[in-house]
């Protein structure tokens, strides 16, 4: 049972939180591309794609922990100092993610799709500083869940 979580937990992370890092890195430019063409209705909606694309995920991202915690468990590991910082990174991220990055795309894209089409100074540089904050939250999760300090894996 402890391989097929473990199996589901890795599928979950891949299938769920790759598609949000990448669309996340690449809303920023694809706004300002978006802002630069004008009214292009092509560009426009690239930028709502990619948005969209982060919204699913992140509702898809919610089977990581899940799985992640019943993996735990079954290996006896919710006590172990590597699992509860991987556990604390991963609220961050996902903080970062609902409170900062989303909430970011959502007022960029009312922006872009006003009247006058305008964002504010610096708003894509904001949104792809904490784009990166939350992949950087992530490898730093990732690389906890194979290091796995203190672990009899010989890793």
């Amino acid at each position: 049972m402890t391989k097929l979580l473990l199996s589901l937990h890795v599928l979950a992370a891949i299938v769920a939180v790759g598609p949000v890092t990448v669309a996340a890195s690449m809303f920023p430019p694809a706004a300002r591309r978006a802002q630069a063409a004008g009214p292009d209705a092509a560009a426009l909606s690239t930028v709502r794609l990619l948005h969209r694309i982060c919204r699913v995920y992140a509702g898809v991202g919610l089977a990581v922990p899940v799985f992640g915690f019943a993996t735990a468990s079954s290996l006896g590991v919710l006590g172990d100092a590597w699992l509860v910082v991987s556990i604390v990174l991963t609220a961050m991220a996902a903080g970062v993610l609902a409170v900062l990055v989303l909430p970011g795309q959502d007022a960029l894209l009312e922006q872009l799709g006003g009247a006058a089409g305008a964002v504010a100074a610096g708003a894509t540089g904001r949104l792809a500083m904490l784009t990166g904050v939350f992949n950087l939250l992530w490898a730093a999760v990732t690389v906890l869940m194979i290091i796995r300090p203190g672990s009899t894996t010989g890793a």
